[in-house]
């Protein structure tokens, strides 16, 4: 039997898929399918300080090999959410990720001090800093994008939190220079890596001749980005691993839908791998995936998880 578990930065976890941030709201839904403690962690939707209703409608559009999504951070605001969602995955004994964003470096600080107050938290294996949403109003503001923002953003989350949870900061793959971002999110006091959020794009009725999405742009997910997000855990790997930038754990996110898809990502160099797309049209997927990785090890004699995190890289 292969062994699946995984420490993420402290965060000793029993395997490591998840879902993905925004892609199974907070838990209920998935529960009718499959146990959610089943998973290494539950990371739920990006929750900011206050209620957001996001981007108008239509919110989604299918491309050839995948989804554009407009939704604009829709949610209940901190405080709603730990006295329902968080209490909730933490009743069931779900390992949550939870995913916070906001307007500016302050709106994040204090998303954060809320968390770390609610009587829920106990349940929390780690905090997800979403700093790399595209469906903002202003592009502008996408902190994942500059890596002074980026820096002050982890910062003030980080002095918001106590030092054993693990913070992961999500980075953007619509960037010049990845490595510098995560070099700056590293040197800011995050844990840890998330990669990749969406990448922006935009689709166009050529039957009413408008964009496809009320918002006109959106995140583009699923298969078409997976070869995006191996380059980017391979880029940031390979700077870990030449002593570019210290050695943290990396969480793979972009288009798996298999067991073979994950492995790719772990290869790269990813220490854990979530779900997010495929959840759609298989709300099974994240077990499922697990099931095929764990398979896919076990016919290759790999005995531990954690023996092939990098291993595409030159030894």
């Amino acid at each position: 039997m292969v062994s699946m578990t995984v420490d993420l930065a402290g965060a000793r976890l029993p395997n490591p898929l998840m879902t993905a941030s925004g892609c199974a709201a907070n838990g209920r839904e998935l529960h009718r399918f499959f146990d959610v403690a089943d998973l290494g962690a539950f990371v739920t939707k990006s929750v900011m300080l206050g209620a957001r209703s996001g981007r108008g409608t239509p919110r989604m559009a299918e491309t050839p090999s995948g989804m554009l999504n407009s939704i604009g951070l829709q949610g209940p605001g901190i405080d709603a959410f730990v006295d329902d969602d968080l209490a909730w995955l933490a009743s069931v004994g779900a390992r949550s990720l939870v995913s916070i964003a906001g307007s500016d470096s302050e709106e994040f600080a204090e998303v954060a001090r809320r968390l770390r107050d609610s009587s829920s938290f106990g349940s929390v294996a780690g905090v997800e800093v979403n700093i790399s949403c595209p469906n903002v109003a202003n592009r502008g503001l996408v902190f994942a994008c500059d890596p002074g923002s980026s820096s002050a953003v982890v910062s003030l989350v980080r002095s918001q939190l106590p030092a054993e949870v693990p913070i992961f900061a999500k980075l953007s793959p619509d960037v010049t220079d990845l490595v510098t971002i995560a070099s700056a999110c590293l040197e800011a006091g995050a844990d840890g890596l998330t990669m990749v959020n969406t990448l922006l794009g935009m689709s166009i009725d050529i039957d009413t001749m408008r964009p496809h999405l009320g918002g006109v742009t959106g995140g583009l997910s699923g298969p078409a980005i997976r070869p995006v997000a191996v380059r980017a855990i391979w880029q940031v790997r390979s700077a870990m691993l030449t002593g570019r930038l210290p050695v943290a754990p990396i969480i793979g996110v972009g288009g798996v839908r298999t067991g073979h898809d994950a492995l790719e990502l772990v290869a790269a160099g990813a220490s854990a791998v979530q779900v997010g797309t495929s959840t759609f049209n298989d709300p099974t997927a994240p077990v499922r995936v697990l099931r095929e990785l764990e398979q896919l090890l076990e016919d290759k004699g790999i005995v531990a998880f954690t023996d092939v995190v990098g291993a595409a890289h030159p030894s």
